[in-house]
């Protein structure tokens, strides 16, 4: 293949990445955003491959390296349940930091190509940058599936002096960089280099440590916008302008949709860097009139179907507890009823619903739920006045009304779903602990509010057979 094909082939895929990144922005149109990503991705292998700058000796190996990666991926895919993307995601994300640590130092130790001046200077701050943002990015993400995953506990790392210690991890790769930048040949700039990638690990492991639970959803996007810059510097390294647009393309967007949880979260970038919530800290005092009052009211599962049944307007929360219980296809189906009988059931979504950034909507679309009745947040939030039902399943700080009522709370301005407005809301658990942040909820306690405890998918299944039998 001559350069110009493959040029040609580099920015056909890109205007198909731009494109499949158009669809994934709605669920209407995200089957044919990932088709467009498909067939750009095929299509940038395969100018890679046959392009001029792989021998005919090295397409062997590249094919062989694509064989099995390929077929990780396709087992990975038949096996990982939908509960457990968000770890995949994550574990997905220190490859990619892996792979630009590993071609950073590739390059560098590279002598095929000689640089000098400028261009040698250049070429370097680009392999120390890139080998920089892979290591953390692949520690951070190690980390991260740890949490998700639950092999790791919730909980933020609080060390004492912890931001003296980044600043002081942050001062030594800079003291390093120029000691890298200064060194005469491959065998004395090694030694800077390794230090930092060491250095850059730590801090990955660290930043991630010292985050909470509750924040998770936001360090999972982060990490996808760091993977993104690791691979634009990868492509700052090996000269290829296909993988500077996409790593740039996946940066920017990872960096917009951490800013936008952020916000749906009241908090800012900075703040979830410097370690989220569940501490597990004392909190200050909350003042007598927003301690919770009065004891919950539980309700069974014939109870609930038949407030289901009366309701003309019926709005579901899910949440994480939903995922768990893989019971998104039972409430399709308790939906699918509904409806038929006349009752108009909508779903309320919030940004950080689950643990990654459209957890809910993912496991909803994959239950074949009509798109047009899922609604986000700010779309739904003024309906729950005029709702007969709120049911939440699952779900415990998106919902919390301590968030507007209690100053002192954790969450204080946290915009939540305000399921507590309805005529009456119903919520979901297995039992009355704490959610992922750690904060009591004075929801479980409110006069109109009524408790179903038990696993989300027996309970469901009840309530879908009540409704059925009726």
């Amino acid at each position: 293949m001559s350069a110009s094909l493959a040029a040609v082939s580099y920015l056909g895929a890109t205007i198909l990445f731009i494109l499949s990144l158009g669809g994934l922005s709605s669920p209407e149109t995200a089957r044919r955003g990932n088709l467009y990503g498909i067939i750009g991705m095929a299509l940038a292998v395969v100018a890679t491959v046959f392009g001029p700058r792989v021998t005919s000796g090295g397409i062997g190996w590249i094919v062989m390296a694509l064989v099995v990666g390929g077929g990780i991926g396709f087992y990975a895919a038949k096996v990982v349940k939908m509960t457990q993307m968000p770890e995949l995601v994550a574990l997905m994300h220190s490859l990619v930091g892996l792979a630009a640590c590993l071609v950073g130092y590739a390059s560098y130790v590279d002598t095929s190509v000689e640089f000098t001046g400028v261009e040698k200077a250049i070429h370097e701050v680009e392999i120390y940058v890139g080998i920089l943002i892979g290591a953390v990015t692949f520690s951070g993400s190690l980390i991260a599936f740890g949490k998700l995953s639950g092999k790791i506990g919730g909980k933020p790392l609080l060390l004492p002096g912890r931001h003296f210690l980044n600043l002081g991890l942050l001062l030594i790769v800079i003291w390093f960089g120029r000691a890298f930048l200064n060194a005469h040949d491959v065998a004395s700039g090694m030694t800077p280099l390794i230090v930092m990638t060491v250095i850059s690990l730590i801090f990955g492991v660290h930043m991630v440590m010292a985050i909470g639970g509750a924040d998770m959803p936001v360090v999972v996007s982060m990490l996808n916008s760091y993977s993104g810059w690791a691979a634009a510097a990868t492509g700052f390294m090996l000269s290829n302008d296909l993988l500077i647009v996409t790593g740039a393309l996946v940066g920017s967007s990872g960096a917009i949709l951490s800013y936008i949880m952020c916000n749906a979260m009241n908090r800012n970038f900075i703040s979830v860097i410097a370690g989220g919530f569940g501490s597990g800290a004392p909190k200050p005092a909350a003042a007598a009139s927003a301690e919770p009052q009065g004891e919950v009211t539980p309700v069974s599962a014939e109870e609930t179907a038949e407030m289901l049944r009366e309701a003309k307007n019926v709005i579901i929360v899910p949440g994480y507890g939903m995922a768990v219980a893989q019971a998104q296809h039972t409430v399709c189906e308790i939906t699918r009823h509904l409806r038929e009988k006349g009752v108009n059931v909508r779903f309320g979504i919030h940004p950080v619903a689950g643990r990654m950034p459209g957890h809910m909507n993912v496991l909803l679309a994959e239950a074949k739920v009509p798109y047009d009745i899922v609604l986000e947040m700010d779309e739904i939030n003024e309906d729950f006045g005029d709702t007969d039902v709120s049911m939440v399943i699952g779900a415990n700080d998106i919902v919390n009304p301590a968030a507007q009522e209690d100053p002192s709370s954790p969450i204080a301005g946290m915009p939540v779903l305000e399921v507590w407005k309805a005529r009456n809301s119903i919520v979901m658990k297995r039992s009355m602990a704490s959610g992922y942040a750690g904060v009591d909820n004075p929801l479980f306690y409110k006069e109109n509010n009524r408790m179903l405890f038990g696993d989300a998918r027996k309970m469901l299944d009840e309530v879908l057979g009540a409704l059925v039998k009726h």
